[in-house]
Parts: structure tokens; C-alpha cells; sequence
């Protein structure tokens, strides 16, 4: 994370949400925003068998411990951007309901992040390849921004941005 930052890298992006050994102290010693990633088990095991109380409580609880460890690490919440993680570490249901659910973890007054484009909860209602799950991907898009997310990890950005776009048109219009 140190060599990135130094070599001009302008945010983290971390799927550990900073758990690993020195990620703290690395992130804190720079000024740089920081995505904290929620996922259940690590990218071998996350989706052997996940399973949770309630998926978005149970997040909610993870990112208010991680908020908690940022802050004693001088790490500022200002810097703070929260993933929950669709698609590590969680079933399709899981993913369902954390989407359904979103706007549950504006009450932690950061900026949430949504990364559901061309995942393979798609290929479990549409059946295509990742290739060709655009529209599902705009549409998970638009219900992640409707939810609250402020940010949309896509891979087909000019396609979700003119989505995103009309609706906001037709939102404020009367």
C-alpha cells in the first residue's frame, strides 16, 4: 500500500478493509481516502459456506468495528468509503437482501460503495456470460443508487452514467 500511494496511487482499495498486518499504521501515515471491503472468510474460503445472523447487521457491525480501529489508527472517518462486499464471502440471497437493504448502512454516515456489475448473481436469474449481463448490471446499478449507494464500481460506464443520468432527470423533473 506504501509503494502504491508513493508511486501516485490516490485512494486504497483494500478487500481486507485493512486487517492485515501494518495496513493501519501504512494507510494512516498518508492522506489518502480508503475503501474498506467487507468479506466473510479470505478470497479461498469466502464462498465455501457463508453464512451470517442477518447479513446486513452483521455487516454493519464489521464496518463499525473497522471504523472504530481506522479512527484509534489516526486514520479520519472524512477518509472512510465502505463496501459490503456482493459477491465475497455471501449467497445470492445474501446479496439479495444486502441490496434490498442498502440504505441501512447510510446510518453509518459514510459514503457506500456498490460493486454488483457482471456478477454471477446475475448469471443466476439471466444465465449469460459475463460478457453479455449488461442491462442486469445497469439495472443492479440503479437500485444500488436508489438504495444510496454514492459510488458504482460498473464495467459499462458510459451505459450505467446514462442510466443513472435519466433517472436523475426524471427525479427532479415535475
Amino acid at each position: 500500500m506504501t509503494e502504491a500511494i508513493k508511486a501516485g496511487a490516490a485512494m486504497v482499495n483494500d478487500v481486507c478493509a485493512l486487517r492485515n498486518e501494518g495496513a493501519l499504521a501504512a494507510v494512516a501515515e498518508h492522506d489518502v481516502p480508503v475503501c474498506l471491503m467487507h468479506m466473510q472468510g479470505s478470497p479461498r474460503t469466502m464462498q465455501a459456506d457463508p453464512s451470517y445472523v442477518d447479513v446486513v447487521t452483521d455487516i454493519m457491525s464489521f464496518f463499525e468495528y473497522r471504523i472504530a480501529a481506522c479512527k484509534e489508527a489516526g486514520i479520519l472517518p472524512a477518509r472512510l468509503i465502505l463496501d459490503p462486499g456482493f459477491g465475497f464471502g455471501k449467497t445470492a440471497k445474501h446479496n439479495l437482501a444486502l441490496l434490498n437493504r442498502l440504505s441501512e448502512l447510510q446510518a453509518l454516515e459514510l459514503p457506500i460503495l456498490a460493486g454488483l456489475s457482471r456478477k454471477s448473481i446475475i448469471a443466476e436469474v439471466i444465465d449469460k456470460p459475463a460478457h453479455q449481463r449488461m442491462a442486469a448490471s445497469v439495472a443492479l446499478a440503479i437500485k444500488a443508487w436508489q438504495e444510496g449507494a454514492a459510488i458504482i464500481r460498473v464495467h459499462d460506464v458510459a451505459e450505467t452514467v446514462d442510466a443513472l443520468r435519466m433517472l436523475d432527470f426524471v427525479k427532479t423533473t415535475d
